[in-house]
């Protein structure tokens, strides 16, 4: 255990990385997948922002959506950048509130707004003359103003409670992060009854959503299964299931995560997994979109002039 100034409010990050060649090795790959997905976030916002193809309510939805892994990204690996080239591993009272709230806001918001893409798919596919309304402009920036600030109310009452724990001598968070369910195993006193209060609100932002998902991805792979044109069946099947890699490379981890009780969770499990979430899956969802979206490419090939040489 690392020995911490008892009178001291800063925190202790013990990270991922060993501060040897290997641990600098993984930072600079972790550095490469924080420049692709900062890249490739920017480059989905300006294709939608300037491409008049994509102005519709789909792509707004997933504007917000590389909007949210941008800022979830920048939460974590520049602050854990600068702690391994210092050399040092701490992080200040109001930086841990800080890091946390946005982390939460970013993770709970991003689960509703799931939901809120699997819900405009379901009204595209299965209700297809009822879609000018149920989807207008006005019910999209409903949907997205609503999942930033539940996201943010959320969050915020997760951030308060945990920088108000009364803590013992040690600071050390066994996280590459300040995470909640990390900062815990800390606290001077008995924390189960906010270990319930998490349960629920994951229950609530992530089981609840995922529900409404799999309900909507029902009704319309059923729907699917019915058309008659194979093209038809072929375009939808591609856009769904696009939709479906990024929410199981989101659900997966964070259910695993935190609906297990805290005496089954590994530190070096959970950053593990932890590095998944908010490092990688930032970086692959604006390819998983672009690759298997004829419409981005076809946004790409006229804003970027990319892939206009095959064609000609």
């Amino acid at each position: 255990m690392e020995k911490w100034n008892q009178t001291s409010t800063d925190f202790i990050l013990l990270g991922l990385l060993p501060p040897n060649l290997t641990g600098l090795l993984l930072l600079l790959l972790i550095i490469l997948v924080f420049l692709l997905a900062l890249v490739g976030n920017s480059a989905m916002i300006h294709l939608i922002r300037v491409d008049p193809h994509l102005q519709t309510p789909m792509y707004s939805l997933l504007s917000q959506l590389s909007l949210m892994d941008l800022m979830y990204i920048s939460t974590t690996v520049p602050k854990m950048a600068l702690n391994f080239f210092s050399g040092q591993k701490g992080i200040s009272f109001l930086g841990c509130g800080m890091q946390s709230f946005f982390f939460l806001t970013m993770a709970c918001s991003e689960g509703l707004l799931l939901a809120s893409m699997a819900y405009d798919h379901y009204v595209a596919i299965c209700r297809p003359l009822h879609y000018p309304t149920c989807m207008s402009r006005r019910m999209c920036v409903q949907m997205i103003i609503g999942s930033w600030i539940l996201g943010s109310v959320n969050s915020l009452a997760h951030t308060v409670y945990a920088l108000h724990i009364p803590y013992c001598w040690s600071r050390a968070i066994d996280h590459v992060f300040c995470d909640v369910p990390a900062m815990l195993p800390l606290a001077c006193m008995d924390s189960w009854v906010y270990e319930y209060m998490v349960f629920v609100s994951t229950s609530l932002f992530l089981l609840l959503p995922f529900l409404g998902i799999t309900a909507s991805y029902g009704r319309v792979l059923l729907a699917v299964y019915h058309m008659r044109s194979r093209e038809g069946r072929k375009k939808a099947f591609t856009t769904c299931s696009t939709h479906l890699t990024v929410v199981t490379f989101y659900y997966a981890p964070f259910v695993y995560t935190y609906l297990r009780p805290r005496n089954l969770h590994l530190p070096a499990e959970d950053k593990n997994l932890a590095v998944f979430y908010t490092i990688l899956t930032p970086m692959l969802n604006p390819i998983i979109y672009s690759l298997r979206n004829k419409e981005v490419l076809g946004a790409m090939t006229r804003v970027f002039g990319i892939f206009s040489s095959k064609k000609e």
